[in-house]
């Protein structure tokens, strides 16, 4: 809860309506959908001003003959089948444009978040993400789609009927427009409240989100722990503080509402009230008259409209500002300008040449210190010591998820800084300890590893990571969908279809973090079988808790506290009688721990 309220208190409420430009990059592209719309909206707002006009040649023309009024009537007729048509296209090609630009909003937003390195996902929620990306652009198409439209065509009326008034009636325009600076006051005052008050609903709509996400990824822990009704509780308290927001919201909108609504038509009543007298005194006839009244009315109901849409538009300016701040992240992480290619066939060397790295939220807490390690083509080398040692760090930043405070990393003798990401990430292979699995098929999951591997190199990674046989007795096989997080799989089985994948991708440094963790006795001689083949040859850097599955490593370095305090074969570090030597002895042996 605590960590959804500092994010909103954190960010800045909405500025201006203005933040709405931000989107013209998204309609760009489509500016000839844009020109075709404008001009329906403009061909039906102009029909929408020439009603009023046939309305008064039929009051005045009453009593010049059938035929005459006959054709007055056609005319209408023609008029409005002409404002149907264009009301039609309007709504087609702006739903249109809507749709299109919302989905492209989607589409670029998701590609730069996926990007982002993990130390953005610290600063913010992965549900408040999803809620952006779904909640923030729905209503960006509704403004784009239907909202904008609204508000230039009400836009145009205002403008049209305004100077319709003033051809008509001078004296009882001018009686108008003293109106106007009324009507518009209270928009000005209520609609920056407004403005401020949707923004905050957003973000506590998509602190929701966060809260939910963040319970239901792990709602069996949630379960086994009991902690049903104080989650459900926690999700309650920030949905009701989003729901306060929104009442507060809905009844400024209202009152603006109320208040613009009875400021229009009370000017109304007494602008047709000076009107009757004028007919009476035969200044003005009917026909104009009833023309005055109905310009009128359009321009009334076109202010009022604009009122109701400006709050509208007050929304999606939020909305497009929490987009664009996904749009604009910084991230700590960057690739060169100018980056050097990794040399292939990639060797495989790897280094970290001094060096120190905290966690930016554990800042005065080194996760590694003044680390020296170079492991060479082909060798296997285990990382092990207690938990927190700094081991899956070196993972971490060898796969540059984060850059060191100090030192280096390379590969091939080449600083990771200056090359780019996906280069020498595709020379690499992860089996994590707790391995990612898609809700779609287990051949599509084993596919991740190489995209264009067909089903029979699928089928042989399968085998070799002993997979092959309990994804055969899956409903469908191979492409049995396998659930959100790999549900339908035991913790076992999740992890050999993520060493299928690294034997899949075939890459020159493999990179294993308890990647036999889950699997029960005889799997593990099965999969560390295999993982033994898929070594050889390549750079293999092992984290383990099992000692028993890296003694036959090359080498193996220990971790202490952030810092290396040992390093060699298992035989050596055993006889040295230092940290490593305990652990053995307590994997090993029945017995207690020396002192």
């Amino acid at each position: 809860m605590a960590r959804g309220n500092r994010i909103i208190e954190d960010r800045p409420t909405s500025k201006r309506v203005g933040a709405l430009r931000a989107l013209w990059p998204f309609v760009r592209p489509y500016r000839s959908q844009a020109l075709l719309a404008l001009i329906a909206l403009i061909v039906t707002s102009g029909i929408s001003l020439v009603l009023p006009l046939a309305v008064r040649r039929v009051v005045d023309g009453f009593d010049d003959g059938a035929g005459l009024l006959d054709e007055y009537f056609s005319a209408a007729l023609a008029i409005v089948a002409l404002l149907a048509l264009g009301t039609a296209a309007r709504y087609y090609f702006v739903t249109r444009l809507g749709e299109r630009v919302v989905a492209d909003i989607r589409k670029a937003v998701f590609a730069r978040v996926i990007t982002l390195s993990p130390g953005f996902f610290e600063r913010i929620m992965t549900g408040e993400i999803l809620s952006r990306i779904t909640t923030d652009t729905t209503l960006i198409q509704s403004v784009i789609g239907s909202s904008l439209s609204i508000a230039l065509r009400n836009m145009l009326i205002l403008a049209g009927g305004l100077a319709m008034l003033a051809l008509t009636s001078t004296k009882l325009t001018g009686l108008v427009l003293l109106i106007v600076p009324v009507i518009i006051l209270p928009i000005i005052i209520l609609g920056r409240r407004l403005r401020r008050l949707s923004r905050v609903n957003q973000d506590w709509i998509a602190s929701s989100s966060g809260t939910a996400s963040e319970s239901l990824l792990a709602a069996q822990t949630v379960q086994s722990y009991t902690h049903e009704a104080r989650s459900a509780a926690r999700f309650a308290d920030v949905t009701e503080q989003s729901f306060d927001v929104a009442l507060t919201r809905i009844g400024t909108r209202a009152l603006m509402t109320a208040i613009v609504i009875f400021l229009i038509f009370a000017g109304v009543i007494g602008v047709l009230w000076i009107g009757a007298r004028d007919v009476r005194e035969e200044v003005m006839t009917v026909g104009q008259l009833v023309q005055f009244v109905i310009y009128a009315i359009l321009v009334a109901s076109s202010t009022g409209a604009l009122s109701e849409i400006w709050g509208e538009l007050q929304r999606a300016a939020g909305a497009t500002e929490r987009l664009a701040e996904l749009l604009t992240a910084r991230d700590e992480l960057s690739d060169p300008e100018n980056p050097v290619a990794l040399p292939r066939p990639v060797q495989g060397r790897i280094g970290l040449d001094g060096v120190v790295f905290h966690y930016p939220t554990r800042p005065d807490t080194s996760a590694l210190e003044d680390v020296d390690l170079t492991i060479q083509p082909g060798e296997t080398v285990a990382l092990v010591g207690p938990s927190g040692a700094g081991k899956t760090t070196v993972i971490q930043l060898i796969q540059r998820f984060w850059d060191p405070m100090k030192g280096r990393v390379t590969l091939d003798g080449i600083d990771l800084k200056d090359m780019r990401r996906d280069d020498f990430r595709r020379a690499m292979a992860l089996v994590p300890q707790d391995p990612a699995i898609f809700a779609t098929s287990a051949r599509e999951n084993i596919r991740l590893g190489a995209p264009d591997a067909d089903d029979t190199q699928i089928e042989a990674a399968a085998r070799a990571a002993h997979a092959h046989d309990f994804i055969s007795a899956l409903p469908q096989g191979y492409d049995t969908q396998l659930g959100e997080r790999g549900v339908m799989l035991s913790g076992g089985q999740r992890q050999r279809i993520a060493i299928a994948r690294a034997i899949l991708r075939d890459a020159p440094v493999l990179l294993l973090d308890e990647a036999t963790s889950a699997l029960d006795a005889e799997s593990e001689a099965l999969v560390q079988a295999a993982v033994n083949r898929l070594s050889e040859g390549r750079t293999t850097l092992v984290i383990a808790h099992r000692l028993a599955t890296v003694k036959k490593a090359d080498r193996i370095v220990v971790f202490d506290e952030g810092r290396i305090v040992a390093q060699g074969r298992h035989e050596d570090l055993v006889a040295a009688d230092g940290l490593y030597a305990r652990l053995a002895r307590m994997q090993f042996t029945d017995g207690p721990l020396d002192p």
